[in-house]
């Protein structure tokens, strides 16, 4: 089997979207599959693992860190005829995926994608007002030229339905549980941010506005008005921190991590909230359970299909800061259902481990590949 994978962007640890290919890529390596991948940004250091080429491409405006990709498949239709691919694996509808379902079908080559990112919610943030639907038609458009469609949640699956999207298949994303363990905790660490006995809040995320993060403001600074017995943790960049490092006073910003002082700022810290109503899947939810966090998010998406109501975490009312710091208080003034709650979460996150949701993907490439040359055949006849 030979895999040729599409996205945007390539940069390592930049969001879940390329967490989650990079596994793939090193899981494709592990079953000497041969891949390649494009892109429009490469990744800072070269990881060795596959041959990635980069596409002539432009910065987006709104979004600084991507890169808009040439729309046209010419620019990699020589490297892509020379590899030879059994199916491709778009990322996300960007020009760079349109190009690849082009080539795809000039070529006979089956094509499958996965839903990272539920860009219809993204316009209310921007202003863009009336644009919901018009990005609706255009996944629309996109999806559904795909031999098969991979979701990470069944709560996004049903709405992707509801939208008539078609040949989807559920298959949760999956997290490293090794790689995020409760052993990585650190007394030296919490020292650090003069933690010593108070729970730590963290949150983690690309710092942008879809990520609901002016409820997470709103509900830190209703918290710290009202007590002082806990450290706040905001982890990630974006065109948005400057502004929300304004908003959230006294929180302690770190900016950009990966690996394992990540793992580490996740095991050494208590309460993971997560206020996005825009997740697909929310792979830092797990990686916080998987830690040892006992989490509170917005009761919408991805998370829904991951948290299990007061059993593995808690819900907060979507876009509501009230209740978000509402189940906070809960989590710091009941240490036991704290620790319960994280007990569970880890547990939980087992789910997720990569192991089996690797088996389910690659088995589902093999199906859709012969799939397509069956109908091939069948139509030759």
């Amino acid at each position: 089997m030979k895999i040729s994978f599409f996205n945007a962007n390539l940069r390592i640890g930049q969001d879940g979207v390329t967490r989650v290919m990079y596994r793939i890529f090193n899981e494709a390596v592990e079953r000497n599959i041969e891949a390649i991948a494009f892109t429009a940004t490469l990744p800072e250091t070269d990881p060795t693992i596959i041959p990635m080429y980069r596409m002539p491409s432009v910065v987006l405006p709104l979004q600084k860190s991507y890169r808009l990709a040439s729309p046209r498949y010419k620019k990699f239709e020589e490297q892509l005829n020379a590899f030879q691919p059994d199916i491709i694996h778009v990322h996300s509808p960007c020009t760079l995926g349109f190009a690849a379902v082009k080539y795809a079908h000039r070529y006979g080559v089956p094509v499958v994608s996965t839903y990272h990112t539920h860009f219809p919610s993204y316009p209310r943030y921007y202003k863009f007002y009336g644009f919901e639907e018009i990005i609706w038609k255009i996944m629309r458009y996109f999806y559904n030229q795909m031999d098969r469609t991979f979701v990470p949640t069944e709560p996004i699956l049903q709405e992707l339905i509801e939208h008539r999207l078609q040949k989807l298949q559920y298959l949760p994303n999956g997290t490293d549980v090794s790689a995020f363990n409760p052993k990585y905790r650190s007394n030296e660490w919490r020292r650090s941010i003069d933690a010593d006995d108070k729970p730590v809040i963290l949150f983690v995320s690309r710092i942008v506005w879809e990520k609901d993060i002016r409820v997470l403001a709103d509900a830190y600074n209703q918290l710290r008005g009202r007590r002082q017995d806990f450290e706040m943790v905001v982890v990630g960049d974006g065109h948005a921190r400057a502004e929300l490092e304004t908003m959230m006073p006294g929180a302690r910003f770190l900016g950009f991590k990966i690996g394992r002082e990540l793992a580490e700022i996740y095991a050494s810290s208590d309460i993971f909230v997560f206020p996005s109503t825009t997740e697909t899947f929310g792979l830092v939810t797990v990686e916080a359970m998987a830690s040892g966090l006992a989490p509170v998010a917005a009761k919408m998406g991805g998370a829904v299909g991951i948290i299990e109501e007061n059993k593995s975490g808690l819900f907060s009312k979507p876009l509501s800061a009230d209740h978000m710091r509402e189940q906070v208080e809960r989590l710091l003034d009941n240490p036991d259902v704290r620790k319960r709650l994280a007990r569970n979460a880890i547990q939980r996150a087992q789910y997720f481990d990569w192991g089996k949701i690797l088996d389910k993907l690659f088995e589902s490439y093999g199906g859709v590949i012969e799939n397509y040359r069956r109908s091939r055949r069948k139509f030759a006849a």
